[in-house]
């Protein structure tokens, strides 16, 4: 791959390329990472029963290290459960961690900064909850249950039968025949929905509220340390519902299945029997938020009952008509077909019957899947052909000064209202022309990467001429903190919205964005498909591209150097040897992960400043998990003791101190300690300042001189050292390699201890796939590009 390093002396140039790592215990990021989208993009496929768990426990990227000891770490008060959102989004939600805990980081939303004015954290929470509420009501308004697809008959019926009874008010039955309902049409005229003011986050729970849950705790046994969780998940009346349903007490992050057993035997004593239709149905809700954190939108109904036949329910079809009934869940049939392939036909000439798979899922994804294809559609159809050959003709100066496939993409962007762009980072130079040419247009024009660092790396495209506030964050844009404000209507001001880092947007986000574009505007999604995507459920990206239901422009500007070199190959999935004479690349060959650590901190304190000369600050490490021998957890550890030695005096944090700030589920941002005080923990994130309540501490504030492949997507350093202990292997994938190698600019070292483990995932192991409707949604509004 490039030269190797042995020895001490040749610290220098043991820098590497790329740290592939995976906690030993598998902390993987298996979140994020496995629930990567299906190499081709392809309707999502189905995992298997077993994977349920094992998935959504790995917190997605930086987000979740997702339950499986929550309840026991919320005893202790260690509630990871928010902080690492940003992992099991942004590492797919994934941090499984080898430690055989998942912390349930994932789920917990990140306080924000401090300060009088809302935080960036509340502001974008604000924002999902109008979402939610703006779909439920289009939802409410329908006559007929979402479906899609043909006849069905058996159990499948009796999941379809339920939840038609519930809409239409009656409670489900054991068969029920009707009608298929028609194909839904391609819509001729957009309808601008008028989105809801976003409604103001809910109070903290009072103490009254939490002392009455926590006496109903005491009683069944559970943690103190879950009332406060508990109080905010249930809501008001938290204590009368845990004595009715101990099981509610699933909904708390972190907690599993056994443990709200053995809660409901303390309370309900002899009453208490795993037939219980409240247990069936809890644990049907939980194996559904599980599959969530794991990244799909919806579960295959024979793989859900499966998996609740093996948490011992022993009518699973019962349990899942139970949660269908209740609302807690959603049932859907989707027609199984190629895109294009002709009707089958019976032998008398009539059209038989579709083949359909059965699908389950929880209301706030499936509404947010819908209306995420019900906005894209409203995009595509509101263009029309008179708008687009004027646009056409105003563009195409522009077009011709660009060349190549700025050219081509700036051309597209004239007539369509939704493209896709693919690219890797060299590629950002596209966007940002076909933003600067609309700005010259006189359209309103704006631009959303996924962090401040992609932000930065925008601008510097546009130079100083831009006007202010085209570049931002799409949390900024969606909570208004940035960008250019909403008309009269709620609708962003913008005539053309260009996303980078696309793969990183789950489906809420994704549906949030297109509800806030006007009829009219012209959406681009722009990055690069071989990255590791969203920490949150959903492939938005990976399904359009699928679905081709728009124009898609591949960029043709390779990364330059090395390492851009060695990048572009395992995209592909090859791992070549590349020649680096400035050491741009750098094997370091490691037996163990005691060497590993010492391998690691040695390449960032002292060889790559001295031999390559870029400084400790400007170097990220990249390790596969949090957990594990050499996990983010032992590596920071060693780092901080190296770099920045302290007593850790605040929540074990020190001024001077670096570290990874969770602001909300699936982000996490890079910054450093400043200072703390009565008010909590002052941080630097990016040069904004920040400051983070003492006790949002431990789930939102991590030490960030090591992070996981799916914290450090959508960010980029002078230098990457990639750590992949042996215990790592299984946490690999072309993914996750591209992805950690990726972060590098000018250097790359791999401490690299997985041996023939790297060329085997990089040439056969694709990401996990994830089950979504997305596509088939599409294509039912939206006809296929010729």
């Amino acid at each position: 791959m490039t030269e190797t390093a042995t020895g001490d002396e040749a610290t220098a140039e043991r820098e590497a390329d790329g740290d592939v790592d995976a906690p030993s215990g598998a902390e993987g990021e298996a979140g994020g990472e496995a629930e990567g989208v299906t190499e081709g993009g392809g309707e999502a496929a189905a995992v298997t029963a077993g994977e349920i768990d094992s998935e959504a426990t790995a917190d997605g990227a930086s987000s979740s290290e997702a339950a499986a000891d929550g309840t026991s770490r919320a005893a202790d008060g260690e509630a990871d459960a928010a902080a690492q959102a940003s992992d099991a989004r942004h590492e797919g939600q994934s941090d499984a961690q080898g430690e055989g805990a998942a912390e349930g980081e994932g789920k917990a939303e990140a306080d924000g900064a401090g300060g009088e004015a809302p935080s960036e954290a509340a502001a974008e929470i604000a924002a999902q909850r109008a979402l939610q509420e703006r779909i439920a009501q289009r939802k409410a308004a329908k006559e007929g249950p979402i479906a899609a697809g043909g006849k069905l008959s058996g159990t499948a019926a009796d999941l379809l039968a339920a939840v038609r009874a519930v809409e239409s008010g009656a409670r489900p039955v054991a068969a029920f025949s009707e009608p298929a309902p028609a194909p839904r049409k391609v819509a001729t005229e957009p309808v601008r929905r008028a989105p809801a003011t976003a409604p103001a986050g809910p109070a903290e729970p009072g103490v009254e509220a939490v002392e009455a849950v926590h006496a109903v705790l005491s009683e069944g046994g559970a943690p103190a340390a879950l009332a406060a969780p508990a109080a905010a998940a249930l809501g008001e009346g938290a204590d009368g519902a845990l004595r009715e349903d101990p099981w509610q007490l699933l909904r708390v992050a972190g907690v599993r299945p056994e443990q709200a057993d053995g809660f409901a035997r303390a309370l309900l004593g002899a009453e208490c029997r795993p037939e219980d239709e409240r247990r069936g149905r809890a644990v049907t809700v939980w194996l559904l938020e599980q599959a969530a954190v794991a990244g799909h939108t919806a579960l295959d109904a024979p793989l859900l009952a499966d998996a609740l036949g093996k948490r011992a329910v022993p009518d699973p079809d019962e349990a899942v008509q139970s949660a269908i009934a209740e609302g807690d869940a959603l049932v859907f049939q989707d027609a199984l077909e190629e895109p294009g392939a002709p009707a089958p036909e019976q032998e008398d000439g009539e059209e038989a019957e579709r083949p359909v798979r059965v699908l389950v899922g929880l209301e706030r994804y499936a509404l947010a899947e819908e209306s995420l294809a019900d906005g894209l559609a409203r995009l595509v159809n509101s263009l029309s052909k008179e708008d687009g050959s004027q646009a056409r003709a105003d563009w195409e100066p522009a077009a011709a000064a660009a060349g190549g496939s700025t050219a081509e993409l700036i051309r597209t962007v004239a007539g369509h209202g939704l493209v896709l762009h693919t690219g890797a980072e060299a590629a950002l130079a596209e966007p940002a022309a076909l933003v600067q040419a609309a700005a010259r247009l006189g359209l309103r024009v704006c631009a959303a990467a996924h962090s401040v660092d992609g932000r930065r790396r925008l601008a510097e495209h546009f130079g100083p001429g831009a006007p202010e506030g085209t570049a931002v964050t799409v949390a900024g844009l969606l909570s208004g903190a940035e960008g250019p404000g909403r008309d009269r209507d709620g609708a962003l001001a913008v005539d053309l919205l260009v996303v980078l880092d696309a793969p990183q947007l789950d489906v809420e986000t994704a549906a949030m964005l297109a509800e806030s574009l006007p009829d009219g505007a012209r959406l681009v999604l722009s990055g690069d498909p071989a990255v590791l995507w969203s920490a949150g459920p959903g492939r938005v990206f990976a399904d359009l591209l699928a679905a081709r239901v728009c124009p898609q422009i591949a960029s043709r500007t390779p990364d330059p150097g090395p390492v851009g070199e060695l990048v572009s190959g395992i995209g592909v999935g090859e791992l070549t040897q590349v020649e680096a004479p400035g050491k741009e690349v750098v094997i370091v060959p490691v037996r163990d992960a005691a060497e590993a650590i010492h391998r690691a901190v040695q390449l960032v304190a002292d060889s790559v400043p001295r031999a390559i000369g870029i400084p400790a600050e400007q170097t990220q490490v990249i390790t596969p998990g949090h957990g594990g021998a050499a996990g983010t957890r032992a590596l920071n550890a060693a780092l901080k003791e190296r770099l920045n030695p302290g007593p850790g005096r605040f929540g074990g944090f020190d001024p001077g101190d670096r570290i990874a700030y969770v602001p909300a589920p699936g982000r996490t941002v890079p910054g450093r300690v400043v200072r703390a005080d009565a008010e909590g923990l002052h941080l630097d994130c990016a040069g904004e300042p920040v400051v983070v309540p003492q006790d949002a501490v431990e789930r939102t504030v991590r030490h960030g001189w090591a992070l996981t492949a799916h914290q450090a997507v959508g960010l980029r350093w002078p230098a990457a050292v990639v750590v992949l202990p042996g215990d790592a292997t299984q946490a690999l994938s072309r993914p996750w390699v591209y992805t950690a190698f990726g972060r590098a600019e000018r250097h790359l070292s791999v401490v690299h201890g997985a041996d023939a483990a790297l060329p085997r995932a990089v040439a056969e192991v694709a990401a996990k796939p994830r089950t979504t409707r997305l596509g088939t949604l599409l294509r039912a509004q939206v006809p296929p590009v010729q």
